[in-house]
């Protein structure tokens, strides 16, 4: 089916008339739920189709199509094509793309798609079920517990009329285990999530499934008697999840070339120290350090290889994260950041795996030069604009006291000006984990992300009891 696929596609695109991009996007999506010992999740979801991307006289055009045929396919790019030179009698700025040598050619399977696949979901329903009886059983206070998995499988071809002809396939399975706690006069919940690229086994790559059980009842537990915690400007240390936030959401969302167009923070700091010289920060669509990362990509929506792109290196901005058109309006080389959720969707910049690099120091020694200070870990909701203003929730969060690791706290909330944030940075670990691939990224459309990094020390706004 895919080669027949791959030849029509190929066999339109040589009567295309002008620049056209087809995307064939064939996505299979299943989940499960279990809940309090019953089943309240069980669905399965199958979207296939090809978007067609035509740029005529400098201006876009985009039609979609789930009719495979070739009749179907033509009209779709009739479609385009008149969409374009539509638009372009009424366009003033004139579109143009960066031309690369980083076409993708060829066939590019990520490891674990078809072991996923064949799993049995018997299989898969039972461990869900007997984690979510272990996790209810793991204390005596747990009132409650949750386990949710979910499993996406990605299979495209990219083909466009200068050169880019390849076919990717990808597996992204993900889990949540939940805990909800109660002691009489108090409710709590604990949560683990962990979501990768790659087979049902990348899901344990860091621990088993024992120590994710046991990490959401602690957290449960601990949160009955956790005291309120004290607020204002603290020394802390953030843990990688925290810095895969900080990262994503206050740091790539404002060098992202279309935001940066907009007027994001970033607009005027290229060349410009915006970070402590101990801060190296990048976004790559491989899983640096180690396998699985759950926003993995070896190819962008516009065929172009996903490399890893430094943004921040040692302190000074080097680089935005581009598409093929704002490549070629700020002049440099696309940096494979151009994705699509859906066939139906036009590829925005987006991000894939962005993380700050490992340093030279040790959690315990980062932890001993503390007097008063927070470890923060358990990122939750909260918001991040252009400015790079920041307010995130924070659910695992323990006292340093006197260089020692204390007590758990309530839930904080943490923020600040994301470069102000880097630039405080004074010890960045040797550790480094991928830690935020679970859930999505939302602009516009979703996407598959993640992120992650060291521990890092910084000085930030801590809102509890006192602020």
């Amino acid at each position: 089916m895919d080669t027949a696929i791959r030849d029509r596609l190929r066999q339109i695109l040589s009567g295309a008339a002008h620049w056209t991009e087809m995307r064939y996007h064939n996505r299979r999506s299943r989940s499960l739920g279990v809940r309090k010992g019953e089943v309240d999740e069980m669905n399965s979801k199958h979207y296939e189709g090809v978007g067609i991307r035509v740029l005529a006289r400098g201006s876009w055009g985009f039609a979609s199509t789930s009719d495979l045929s070739k009749d179907g396919l033509e009209k779709a790019l009739r479609d385009a094509e008149q969409l374009a030179q539509a638009l372009s009698e009424r366009k003033k700025h004139k579109i143009q793309l960066a031309t690369t040598s980083q076409l993708a050619k060829g066939d590019f399977f990520v490891s674990g798609y078809d072991d996923l696949f064949t799993m049995p979901l018997e299989e898969k329903f039972d461990f869900v079920r007997n984690a979510e009886e272990k996790l209810s059983q793991e204390a005596q206070k747990i009132e409650a517990a949750i386990c949710r998995y979910s499993e996406v499988f990605e299979n495209k071809i990219i083909l466009t009329s200068d050169g880019a002809d390849c076919h990717i396939k990808l597996a992204r399975p993900e889990l949540r285990l939940i805990a909800f706690g109660a002691d009489g006069s108090r409710h709590s919940k604990g949560m683990e999530t962990v979501g990768v690229t790659g087979n049902w086994d990348c899901l344990f790559h860091d621990k088993p499934m024992e120590s994710f059980i046991a990490g959401a009842a602690e957290e449960a537990v601990a949160m009955l008697k956790a005291p309120e915690g004290e607020g204002g400007k603290k020394t802390v240390i953030l843990a990688p999840a925290m810095v895969g936030l900080l990262s994503h959401e206050a740091i790539g969302h404002t060098v992202e070339a279309d935001f940066v167009k907009s007027g994001s923070v970033a607009a005027e700091k290229m060349n410009q120290m915006v970070a402590s010289s101990l801060v190296t920060l990048c976004d790559s669509g491989h899983s640096e350090y180690y396998d699985g990362a759950g926003g993995e990509l070896p190819v962008d929506d516009e065929g172009v290889l996903c490399q890893k792109t430094t943004i921040i290196q040692e302190g000074k901005l080097i680089s935005y994260l581009h598409n093929r058109e704002s490549a070629a309006e700020y002049g440099v080389t696309p940096t494979g950041n151009a994705r699509a959720w859906v066939f139906s969707d036009e590829p925005l910049i987006r991000m894939r795996n962005t993380y700050i690099e490992p340093g030279n120091d040790t959690l315990e020694e980062m932890i001993a030069g503390i007097d008063n200070g927070y470890y923060i870990d358990g990122p939750g909701g909260g918001q991040a604009d252009a400015t790079g203003e920041f307010m995130f929730g924070a659910s695992k969060v323990r006292q340093i006291q006197n260089g020692k690791l204390g007590d758990y706290v309530q839930e904080l909330t943490v923020s600040g000006k994301a470069f102000d944030v880097l630039q405080s940075v004074d010890a960045v670990s040797q550790d480094f984990k991928w830690d935020l691939g679970a859930g999505h990224c939302g602009k516009g459309q979703l996407a598959k992300v993640d992120a992650g990094g060291p521990y890092i020390r910084c000085q930030l706004l801590v809102g509890g009891s006192q602020s």
